[in-house]
């Protein structure tokens, strides 16, 4: 993997966060936007101080802001001693290397924040080949802002050829690592595949949602395991795979990693093996953190990338309304007659319009404490007995002569 971590792990670093607010980004917008790169930057173990925003018409080719920001930026940085700036969007290599010369400290954008983090948390050997993938095709095109000499890693003799420079040296060793890299996952493919296979034809349970919203503690809760889940963004990048039984009937329940708002298309591409478990799978239980203020949006990112990248927006998919313990909202006026929004809007209001939406197919609990996990297992053991039926119509009389002995 890249070595140098983007981020000292050692001690917080101190930063500033960097928004645009655009024709196609309000304001509210963009402090959402920021929000995240903050629980985004304080995973990654940095601390950010303030936030600098401009209104512009579209950033700024050489510098994303303009001139005027860009120096009260550095002001900033320079009175208050920070370490790293991070703005919210890709920076092309040229932007790189006009603000690093302006500002003289380290300079991240998002999609780099998130690969420092994905690197932290890759613990098995197919997530770390996935990240290492991802860092190199992120790298290739920002190849004008290196200092490194990737040379080194490999033997000089042989290497060069006449007249070549050193940024078509390092393309050339990065696309060979590229490359090996692609091998080393198409036979990680093979091998999961190969254990899919050798899954039977049990119903497959797949976890989908935003990044945070509690996939991994629903999983643990669920099976009785112990996945790893913690309150920071991307705690998990591994599949895990568990056998659940409720009731009478066994299916297969896949953790997957979660998603976020403007996550290049090539990072989750990496990930081909882990969203496999998506693609081949009966059932998604897309898990939503009702809480948040914009979840809505959340589930339209999840189910654009499912559409996109996973091939998966037909599959049957149940909504889990998590985390009701958190939801908070401001009773409307009575004598207010404009229409409610989600700040005035009760859980129950709530309840009411996604049931409809779903026709039932969405429960609402909380996985922390416990709440409503058994309307949670009588949902899923309903849907996964329809599958399973289907699959194996001869199976169906036991399914009803469980049914009435319970009656």
């Amino acid at each position: 993997m890249i070595e140098d971590n983007i981020i000292n792990k050692e001690e917080n670093e101190r930063t500033v966060l960097v928004g645009l607010v655009t024709q196609k980004q309000s304001e509210a917008k963009v402090n959402e936007y920021l929000d995240e790169l903050e629980f985004l930057a304080k995973t990654a173990g940095a601390e950010p101080e303030k936030r600098f925003i401009q209104k512009l018409d579209y950033p700024n080719p050489r510098t994303y802001v303009g001139t005027g920001k860009l120096d009260e930026i550095r002001q900033y940085v320079e009175d208050h001693e920070i370490g790293l700036v991070i703005f919210d969007d890709d920076l092309s290599s040229k932007q790189v290397l006009n603000i690093e010369k302006e500002l003289k400290v380290k300079i991240l954008d998002r999609t780099s924040l998130i690969l420092d983090i994905f690197a932290k948390r890759a613990q098995t050997a197919t997530a770390r080949t996935q990240v290492e993938l991802a860092q190199y095709q992120y790298l290739l095109p920002r190849l004008t802002r290196m200092w490194t000499h990737l040379e080194r890693q490999r033997g000089g003799i042989g290497m060069r050829g006449p007249g070549e420079t050193q940024i078509e040296t390092d393309r050339r060793i990065i696309l060979d690592k590229i490359s090996r890299l692609k091998e080393e996952l198409k036979d990680i493919d093979k091998q999961k595949s190969i254990q899919r296979k050798n899954r039977g034809n049990m119903t497959r349970v797949a976890l989908v949602g935003y990044t945070n919203v509690g996939k991994s503690t629903i999983m643990n809760l669920l099976s009785k395991s112990d996945v790893f889940a913690e309150n920071k963004l991307f705690a998990t990048l591994d599949t895990t795979v568990r056998k659940v039984t409720i009731d009478n009937l066994p299916f297969l329940l896949s953790d997957t990693v979660g998603f976020i708002r403007k996550l290049p298309t090539h990072l989750v591409n990496s990930f081909k093996s882990t969203l496999d478990e998506v693609r081949e799978a009966d059932l998604l239980m897309h898990v939503v953190d009702v809480s948040h203020p914009n979840f809505e949006e959340q589930i339209e990112v999840v189910d654009k990338t499912l559409s996109e990248v996973c091939g998966a927006a037909q599959k049957p998919q149940i909504l889990v309304f998590n985390k009701i313990d958190a939801f908070k909202y401001t009773p409307k006026d009575p004598d207010d007659l404009t229409p409610a929004t989600r700040e005035n809007m009760s859980l129950e209001d709530f309840k009411k319009t996604w049931m409809a939406k779903m026709n039932n197919n969405c429960v609402f609990i909380s996985a922390k404490d416990r709440t409503n996990i058994d309307q949670l297992k009588e949902l899923l053991y309903e849907k996964a007995k329809e599958i399973h039926v289907e699959r194996f119509p001869y199976n169906d009389f036991l399914f009803q002569k469980y049914d009435d002995i319970e009656n």
